[in-house]
């Protein structure tokens, strides 16, 4: 018996080959949806002037600030005479920090990309509890943070290998560092921080080299965040940091003080004197995953994972960081001295906290709306239309099959 266009018949053999033909398309969409996804978002990630990461990557738009916590000795007489300090912290006190855009920004054939960073710094009195006029007891250690220059560095632009995008080639003209005497611990490692190459993979760390430590360090995937709608991956810095050379035998290197650091078994300290100058030990904040010793020698401290970790928050298609803390303490040591009259009463060697830091900056407003609309927006579209092709067609085929299978039942009724 012959099919008329009109029939029921056709009418679902044309909806089940329909249905199947929507289905085909959403399967297809996403295999090729998902390719023009990742050659945009590899198009946007490279350094180069016109893409989404170079603007970015130069904008002073979203600011950073830097907060500063200063201890106070509450007993300075007591100290001198060999008892243990009191601290109270005092604080914070804000500076807007890199307000000023990067400098010298030259591109090199080798697709690399050559800057000098400014750490001007600007007292935001609102943002602070106290002046830069207050009076703090403490160790003398003049520090400077205005009109100094971080660099020059010279990262790689991604455009010959995504995959190195934001890598550090060289540091102040040297892809190596000479102040640790040692090829591993000199290593300048991953990018500066503030960006990484794109789809990132939770099982791997990323790397990134800080200049305030004079080393590279590493955060693991801790777990996902929503920052204004975006998903982002928050990775921190392990304990093991700033771990003694016993617990992790990477930080041998890094042990230039065998007296602070009682032949390398102290935890939680970094002699920064070899590459600074200056009497420094840095360490997080309130001596975090240090060892007893250092929180037995003063009092006063209270360390807290929620509030003195460093952690950076990573958009993972794009490998943008997107909020980050950067959190360090400065401390000085001192001990007894025959020579110095107002240290002779000392009984031991005590690490000494200055001062403790929180460099943090989030995305903005303005940022996150055109993130979402540029990128993401389009992803979400793209895979509603990826969705909805495939569940309609589906639902179609399957009710269109539904009927064909009755319509034949019901043929085989009329001609029994």
């Amino acid at each position: 018996m012959g099919c008329s266009c009109c029939s029921t018949r056709c009418w679902l053999i044309a909806g089940s080959v329909t249905g199947a033909v929507l289905c085909l398309l959403g399967v297809i969409l996403i295999l090729v949806g998902n390719t023009v996804i990742e050659d945009t978002v590899k198009k946007e990630a490279v350094l180069g002037e016109g893409t989404t990461a170079y603007e970015t990557w130069t904008s002073t738009g979203t600011p950073i600030y830097r907060q500063f916590w200063l201890f106070d000795v509450q007993n300075p007489n007591d100290v001198t005479n060999g008892s243990i300090p009191k601290l109270v912290q005092r604080g914070p006190y804000t500076y807007r920090t890199r307000y000023i855009p990067k400098q010298n920004i030259s591109f090199s054939e080798n697709h690399t990309v050559s800057f000098l960073l400014p750490a001007g710094a600007v007292f935001e009195p609102s943002l602070s509890v106290g002046s830069e006029e207050d009076t703090v007891t403490s160790i003398n250690l003049a520090v400077a943070y205005n009109n100094t220059f971080d660099g020059p560095y010279n990262v790689f632009t991604g455009k010959d290998d995504i995959t190195r995008v934001a890598y550090i080639d060289n540091w102040r003209g040297q892809p190596t560092m000479s102040f640790w005497n040692n090829t591993y611990c000199d290593m300048i490692n991953g990018t500066d921080g503030s960006s990484f190459p794109p789809f990132l993979d939770k099982e791997r760390p990323l790397y990134f080299f800080s200049s305030d430590i004079c080393r590279s360090v590493y955060g693991e995937y801790e777990s996902n965040q929503d920052l204004k709608g975006i998903t982002v991956y928050r990775y921190a810095l392990p304990d093991s940091t700033f771990a003694s050379p016993t617990v992790n035998p990477d930080n041998q290197c890094f042990c230039t003080n065998y007296e602070a650091t009682k032949n390398c078994t102290m935890a939680g300290v970094l002699d920064t004197k070899v590459c600074t100058g200056s009497p420094v030990f840095i360490s997080l904040p309130h001596f975090l995953h240090g060892s007893s010793d250092l929180l037995e020698a003063v009092h006063g401290l209270k360390p807290d994972a929620e509030e003195h970790s460093t952690f950076l928050d990573v958009e993972p298609i794009t490998g943008f960081t997107l909020r980050f803390a950067k959190r360090l303490q400065v401390n000085m040591m001192y001990g007894p001295s025959k020579d110095i009259k107002i240290l002779q009463q000392i009984k031991q060697n005590t690490m000494f906290p200055i001062l403790w830091l929180n460099e943090t900056a989030a995305l903005d407003d303005k940022t996150a709306d055109r993130l979402k609309s540029a990128l993401f927006g389009r992803m979400q579209m793209l895979e509603v239309v990826q969705i909805s092709l495939i569940v309609v067609g589906a639902v179609l085929f399957v009710l269109c099959l539904i009927g064909i299978c009755v319509q034949k039942s019901r043929s085989r009724k009329i001609i029994a």
